[in-house]
């Protein structure tokens, strides 16, 4: 993919014939060349050409590539150590729409956190709306020397940059050919990973590949060795992804699902996730880029054919009961199959909602025996988070151990080499979940590197450590990442709202989480028995009250686990509190707090909170209630020594 279409000294813009200038536009463009995008070109060279006349040893860029947004700018100038972020509006009216300034902004943005030639520069988004009023531009600096977008038309474009320019006055120069090329690692959010996987990219084009970051590819690679061994030997394997929260484990599987579809080989693969939300939400996003970007695509359609690619796993079950058949996938990615039922759960939802009274298997050893039915090979990839089991029944990892070796020890096994950590075994030994099976250990099975939060590879070991109560670790830990990912707290929730709003820019996501079990944060405002439609908080419109944007509806451990917001607040109620230096495990139930005593509630409780404190891709806000001595579920002495 070339960077840009056209990439030149302003001198050579300003000399050069327009049709020249055209024409090399066009030859580098990847698409059918319209009418619409011909002549807005024209507008913008002719605009450029007339208000760029002092910028003669500046550097002009059409068409630059953002890849992680997978779109294009219409032009960046580098001038005077200086990098302008222009988008054009052509032919529009008197005002600079909304979501024009979130654009332009969202793309200096992505330069500043993913370009390396970008990151210590001065960046300025401009907003050029052709037919536009003149307005009053206020020059505002963020601590990243990212600017607020300035808006113009194409009367007074040359003039604004002039008056930045002197307002700046920096003694800087950029090298244009090493700034061109200079390495792009994004990080890319699971929304817009699925988008470019779903539109045919691959996994190392959308993602981070910098030594300080585990390459996922690494991850697929093996995986996909794994697949061609299983094929070519005519074997079943079952391989274990793990890896830390926000340390990619989706977009693997999505990557091994996407690659290894090859009907015409027989090598059916598919992606299947027991997380309802997060299945609504990508399937959502991939319908809207669908219409969005295929003029006369219809949102039924774009549906059904997002739901081939991203399936429910309680679907796959089903039908799988009704037919006894071998599945037509070969391969199977089972997203967070730490969460598969144990015995009890699955026999009990089969008795009351399929009527199935016999059933006495767990959801693994279920899954594992549809996977059986093939008589040559089959590959099933479990996608495994240490510490995310929240739910009642939810079994971990050692229920797939036992279902391989009382009834599938014929399969092989390979697994990471970190999976003999507790949040992974629950207390057994590797030597006993493995006895009597064929297993392999492989380290690339294992991410251990966190890309949801771009700004601070180490969060999860701070909250790690928060949560192991290791007090004095967590804080030394946090010094390190402290000035790239804030964490702050608060006792008024006014103030953090307030946090969050002053820290998003442009179409960075906010939103209020808590956990299921905090109902006594009611009387401030935050009812977590509200359901929300997790499509509608994740992908829409700030303006749109349903929207996390909007800080209205808050959303709990089930309808974020898997997905992420830009920065978070985090409402921390009386369920999970310190006593005495300790985590006390509570339940609110009728009248009044309850202590929970079954070590898997507590577990389950926990991990809520570890699942709710990682979804913040660049920093968050905990609100800690004041408390309120006149209301005996909500004395101060619940919540203070957590606050402190």
């Amino acid at each position: 993919m070339k960077r840009s279409y056209y990439s030149k000294s302003v001198n050579e813009l300003l000399t050069e014939p327009l049709e020249g200038i055209l024409g090399e536009l066009a030859s580098n463009n990847e698409f059918s060349l319209d009418v619409t995008q011909r002549n807005a070109w024209i507008q913008e060279i002719q605009i450029l050409k007339e208000q760029l006349y002092f910028c003669t040893e500046g550097h002009i860029l059409f068409e630059y590539s953002i890849p992680r947004i997978g779109k294009r700018v219409d032009n960046i100038l580098i001038f005077n150590g200086v990098i302008y972020v222009i988008e054009f509006k052509v032919g529009y009216d008197t005002k600079h729409g909304k979501s024009g300034i979130d654009q332009v902004f969202d793309y200096a943005l992505d330069l500043k956190n993913f370009h390396g030639e970008s990151h210590d520069k001065v960046i300025v988004p401009l907003l050029v709306s052709t037919m536009s009023m003149e307005v009053v531009n206020k020059f505002i600096k963020g601590s990243d020397s990212v600017f607020n977008p300035l808006l113009a038309n194409k009367n007074n474009l040359g003039e604004i940059i002039f008056q930045t320019n002197n307002l700046i006055n920096i003694d800087c120069q950029i090298n244009p050919t090493l700034w061109e090329n200079g390495v792009y690692k994004p990080t890319p959010n699971i929304i817009e990973a699925a988008q470019a996987l779903y539109q045919g990219h691959d996994v190392k084009e959308i993602s981070r590949s910098d030594s300080g970051a585990i390459n996922l590819s690494l991850t697929s690679n093996k995986v996909n060795q794994i697949i061609d061994k299983a094929k070519e030997n005519k074997e079943k394997i079952i391989c274990f992804i793990t890896g830390v929260p926000g340390a990619g484990k989706t977009l693997a599987g999505l990557n091994i699902a996407n690659s290894r579809h090859n009907f015409k080989e027989e090598e059916h693969a598919i992606f299947l996730s027991g997380n309802g939300p997060l299945v609504t939400v990508l399937r959502e996003a991939l319908a809207r880029y669908q219409v969005e970007n295929n003029p006369g695509t219809l949102k039924k359609r774009a549906l059904s054919e997002a739901e081939a690619f991203i399936q429910n796993i309680h679907h796959f079950r089903d039908e799988a009961l009704k037919d006894s058949r071998a599945p037509i996938e070969k391969v199977v990615v089972f997203d967070e199959a730490q969460r598969a039922w144990n015995k009890e759960q699955t026999s009990n939802f089969m008795k009351t909602k399929r009527r199935l009274d016999n059933f006495d298997m767990s959801e693994s050893q279920f899954l594992i025996s549809v996977m059986d039915r093939h008589k040559d090979w089959a590959v099933i990839v479990c996608l495994i988070g240490g510490g995310q089991e929240i739910n009642t029944g939810e079994a971990g990892l050692p229920e797939w151990f036992r279902s391989l070796q009382l009834y599938f020890s014929n399969w092989k096994v390979f697994v990471s080499d970190q999976i003999t950590e507790n949040e992974y075994l629950r207390n057994y030994s590797l030597n006993e979940i493995t006895k009597g099976l064929d297993y392999t250990v492989d380290k690339d099975l294992h991410l251990s590197v966190s890309v949801r939060s771009f700004r601070s590879e180490k969060l999860s070991f701070v909250i790690k450590s928060l949560l192991d109560l290791d007090i004095d670790n967590a804080r030394r830990l946090y010094k390190l990442i402290q000035a790239n990912y804030p964490i702050v707290i608060t006792r008024d929730l006014i103030k953090a709202k307030d946090w969050l709003v002053k820290k998003a820019r442009g179409s960075e996501r906010i939103g209020i989480t808590a956990s299921s079990g905090g109902l006594r944060l009611k009387p401030y405002g935050l009812w977590v028995k509200n359901s929300i439609n997790p499509a509608y908080w994740f992908l829409n419109k700030k303006e749109d009250v349903r929207s996390s944007n909007f800080l209205e509806d808050v959303a709990t451990e089930f309808d974020v686990q898997g997905l992420e917001l830009d920065w978070t607040c985090l409402a921390w109620d009386a369920d999970l509190r310190i006593d005495n230096g300790g985590w006390s495990y509570n339940n609110f139930s009728g009248t009044g707090w309850k202590k929970i005593h079954q070590e898997d509630k507590k577990l389950y409780l926990l991990n809520a909170y570890r699942v709710l404190l990682t979804r913040a891709r660049q920093g968050m806000v905990i609100y800690v209630p004041e408390g309120d001595k006149s209301d005996y579920t909500r004395p101060s002495s619940y919540y203070d020594e957590t606050f402190i």
